[in-house]
């Protein structure tokens, strides 16, 4: 039987949000129709009148153009697609990326970032002096792990001034900051249904209708540029949950309040906890805290027992025992970075979810210390 929320207390919204029930309804609806979009019959008409219809709603949640959205099955996907779409001489992402641009692109320069998680933009700016041009960049909007917000904005004019192309890899960002396709200044931007209470398995590459893309998966579909008959019933709760983009934004002072509850209380509790990317601009909805001494699967395993769902680092890499890639290229010593846990809220979050975590916390921390007396802990200052 699955967990439901009266039974446990769900804090891991970036690794997948709880379905809304008005995306379920949405979806529930298009269960009944029956047709493909490229049909030209009744039936296929009225699938493709609501596959544009969530094309529209994507759209208007990154302020960009119908025509600019390819659909695809996610966040994975649709960064594949364009780190392997455009024609460039090189390729040089951030060192924090998530772990489908690495695979896209294991050859490309990894371009560094400061202790607090932002990309090093006179770095990105010397690279670019010396890399061939037209040098593809990939550097996400939002950090996966510690919420931290990247200046794609900066990135993007210092890559166009050297003839280049910017990816962002926007998933994290959607439904949690204002998004405009023109200010942000990127040339592709990858977004991820399940992230923003949509259902898993559909995405969006939104691309700048002035550059050509090459498909990977052949096919009619997608004016071409993604092969392949569309998850119309994934699209269809995907468009829904763009919708709902403007009523979550209105909630993002609200959750940062939490967030910033639970981290003082934290600390209060553990005083030795530091919170990474503290010094940064972060999202309202994340935290990620480190407890040196206390392995982060140890603090997820005790966490759950306690009804508390929370990740170690990013969801596609948690039960691997390797250092996070994003704590290493801060600079995090492996000890500490071995003790992060990441904390996330959402759409469904409650101010009673904040009490329960503070309340397993502190039982987490008691229990290590009465059986662990010889571990010295510095008091440290967070990060």
């Amino acid at each position: 039987m699955p967990l439901r929320r009266s039974d446990a207390c769900y804090l891991d919204y970036n690794a997948s949000a709880p379905l809304h029930p008005s995306v379920r309804a949405a979806m529930v609806e298009a269960l009944d129709w029956v047709g493909n979009p490229s049909s030209v019959h009744g039936f296929g008409r009225q699938c493709r009148a609501a596959l544009e219809t969530a094309r529209c709603a994507v759209a208007a949640l990154v302020a960009a153009r119908p025509a600019q959205v390819v659909f695809t099955s996610g966040g994975t996907e649709a960064n594949h697609l364009a780190l392997t779409g455009f024609a460039s001489a090189a390729t040089l992402i951030s060192a924090i990326e998530h772990a489908s641009v690495f695979a896209a692109t294991a050859t490309a320069a990894r371009l560094p970032v400061d202790t607090h998680g932002v990309i090093d933009l006179a770095a990105l700016e010397a690279w670019l002096e010396k890399t061939p041009a037209p040098a593809l960049v990939a550097i996400m909007l939002v950090n996966n792990e510690t919420g931290v917000i990247q200046p794609i904005s900066e990135a993007a004019a210092l890559v166009h001034r050297r003839g280049g192309f910017l990816h962002c890899d926007a998933v994290q960002a959607a439904g949690r900051l204002p998004l405009n396709w023109r200010s942000l200044g990127c040339d592709s931007l990858s977004l991820s249904a399940h992230k923003l209470g949509g259902p898993a398995g559909v995405g969006a590459l939104v691309v700048n209708p002035q550059l050509a893309l090459t498909p990977w998966l052949g096919g009619g579909q997608e004016q071409r540029r993604r092969g392949g008959t569309e998850n119309l019933i994934g699209i269809v709760g995907f468009g829904r949950a763009a919708a709902l983009g403007p009523t979550e934004l209105a909630t993002m002072s609200r959750l940062a309040g939490w967030r910033d509850r639970l981290e003082r209380e934290a600390q209060a509790l553990a005083p030795q906890t530091q919170i990474i990317g503290l010094g940064a601009e972060r999202i309202a909805t994340t935290s990620c805290l480190a407890s040196p001494g206390i392995p982060a699967e140890t603090q997820v395993m005790a966490l759950d027992l306690a009804g508390i769902a929370v990740s170690a680092g990013a969801a596609c890499s948690s039960g691997k025992t390797q250092s996070s890639p994003v704590l290493t290229a801060m600079g995090l010593p492996p000890a500490l970075a071995s003790s992060a846990i990441r904390v996330s809220l959402g759409w469904a979050s409650q101010d009673s979810d904040i009490d329960r975590f503070i309340a397993a916390w502190s039982q987490m921390h008691q229990r290590f210390n009465q059986s662990h007396p010889e571990i010295r802990r510095p008091e440290t200052n967070a990060a």
